[in-house]
């Protein structure tokens, strides 16, 4: 009965209502938004489809935009609320449907400044707020956004900082902002100036988790997990992947810790440090886990790795830059196999470009000879420097990854088809794209994917056969539905029939066109 309960926690926002809370739609992020019904293949087309208007913003929007149905608004009524953050370290709200702005907060302290790129062209030319943030409606008075923001003061020392926003109004609520800090005996501390957070905000039962990256590998630096009391926002426990080691770090793209029904979150890490000397367990001794697929939970001393799997190559794929963080985690629905028996599964992939398909009861942990997972696919993506991240929907799963077409795989019997089912006639630049899904249930399934160039191009595909494009944004006469430059590792959102897509300064809001 457990594990029914939570299963409900895990996919409710794929059945209860338009709100879109947190990245990619779930914590499970699958992608798929299934209440959609305004939105079809009959009418995503250009005649009747295309882009309604434009949200300027006040810096490059790496975050994807947020939305809650109904919020009620002083002097305004209940409206459909969109949030969108900056690197230049604005939160802002806006009416969904037209554009109008309900506020706007700077998340800087007295005297202080976004950060610089820290001499890296990652997130560039300042860093304020990057990863997607995650809401919460039922905290606090009107619901709470919470963000974590990044800023250099007077003095030139760096901050990181969770906040907890309200939705109604902005205002920090919950005793925020916190600094985020973090210590472990065999490493050295936290130092905010090495790290972002570019990995989505994750909320699962009460708890948040942030994750960190480098930036461009400077400075020693490790791969940091924290989780925090959503109530509170006071730190409950940290967990350092490399303790003993360095790099190992947290960025997937952009793409969020996943959680399952248990409440156990899925980590894909980039280069560092791994130990191939294992304990009598068969975890690596110096419990060092760079360039792997942890399964992490909370236990009575705090976080610990429960569970995890490293390719047998693992030393090879760090000397030749191959993170499998490159790419993020999907918690697959229950599947049944071949034999009946009811399949826990998770899938991942990075830039070796091979898809990962792990039980999430026994992810395979590390075999020096071979790699000990469910299923394999070996070359399933073409470049060398993959992006992928994935999406699924009613058996199937989406990719689109760097210099690659948007491919179309079939899960059968609870095992994926090594060959894609159908795939897009264009291929996708760099970074690749993250794939989104619109649907009503099983019926009206579309794909939307962003083409990184400028102007960016807002891609439809028929779910059911992705050869089959329904729309672009290029088609329309005149740049009619031209929306900004493309950025890289954003991914659409689609809410109550409207299509929202960041730039590298605005959003660009898509729906259907009057008549």
């Amino acid at each position: 009965m457990r594990r029914a309960a939570l299963a409900m926690v895990v996919w409710s926002s794929v059945v209860a209502g338009q709100d879109v809370v947190t990245w990619h739609n779930d914590v499970a992020r699958t992608g798929q938004n299934l209440r959609e019904t305004a939105l079809t293949p009959a009418n995503v087309n250009t005649k009747s489809f295309g882009k309604l208007f434009r949200i300027a913003a006040d810096g490059k929007v790496d975050a994807e935009p947020l939305y809650v149905h109904g919020l009620e608004m002083p002097n305004r009524g209940a409206r459909d609320v969109l949030f969108v953050e900056t690197e230049h370290d604005t939160a802002s709200a806006f009416d969904a449907n037209s554009g109008e702005a309900f506020w706007h907060v700077r998340l800087l302290g007295a005297g202080e400044t976004p950060s610089d790129n820290r001499n890296c062209s990652q997130i560039t030319p300042e860093i304020g707020i990057t990863a997607t943030p995650v809401i919460d409606r039922q905290q606090g008075p009107h619901g709470v956004l919470y963000v974590v923001a990044m800023s250099k003061d007077a003095q030139g020392q760096y901050h990181q900082r969770l906040h907890a926003l309200d939705l109604q109004s902005g205002a920090e609520r919950l005793g925020g902002p916190v600094e985020i800090r973090a210590s472990d005996r065999d490493a050295p501390a936290f130092d905010p100036k090495l790290y972002a957070e570019r990995a989505a905000l994750l909320l699962v039962h009460g708890t948040l988790f942030l994750t960190w990256t480098s930036h461009c590998d400077i400075g020693r630096y490790n791969g940091w997990v924290m989780a925090y009391e959503a109530r509170t926002l006071k730190q409950k426990a940290v967990l350092n992947l490399t303790p003993k080691g360095e790099e190992g770090a947290i960025w997937q793209s952009g793409a969020g810790p996943a959680a399952d029904s248990e409440g156990n979150v899925y980590v894909m890490l980039g280069n560092g440090d791994f130990d191939t000397s294992l304990d009598a367990s068969g975890f690596p001794a110096r419990r060092d886990f760079g360039n792997s697929f942890v399964k992490i939970r909370e236990g009575a001393g705090g976080l610990e790795v429960a569970d995890y799997f490293t390719m047998f190559n693992v030393e090879a794929e760090n000397d030749g830059d191959g993170d499998l963080g490159s790419g993020g985690p999907l918690v697959l629905p229950d599947m049944t196999d071949a034999r009946g028996a009811i399949r826990h599964l998770v899938v991942g992939a990075g830039k070796d470009v091979n898809i990962y398909l792990l039980d999430r009861d026994a992810m395979g942990k590390f075999n020096a000879k071979r790699n000990n997972v469910y299923q394999e696919i070996s070359r399933a993506f073409q470049h060398q420097y993959a992006r992928p991240i994935p999406a699924y929907y009613n058996g199937m799963l989406y990719y689109a990854t760097t210099e690659d077409p948007l491919r179309q795989y079939r899960f059968e019997k609870a095992r994926l088809k090594p060959a894609p089912v159908s795939q897009s006639g264009m291929k996708f630049v760099y970074p690749g794209a993250s794939p989104s899904i619109s649907a009503n249930g099983t019926r009206d399934g579309i794909v939307w994917v962003l083409e990184n160039k400028d102007p960016a191009v807002l891609h439809a595909y028929d779910a059911n056969d992705v050869s089959h494009e329904l729309y672009s944004s290029n088609q329309a006469w005149f740049g009619r539905d031209h929306f900004g430059a493309g950025n890289k590792f954003i991914t659409p959102m689609i809410a109550n029939g409207k299509v929202y897509v960041g730039t590298t300064d605005g959003v660009g809001v898509f729906g259907l066109l009057k008549k």
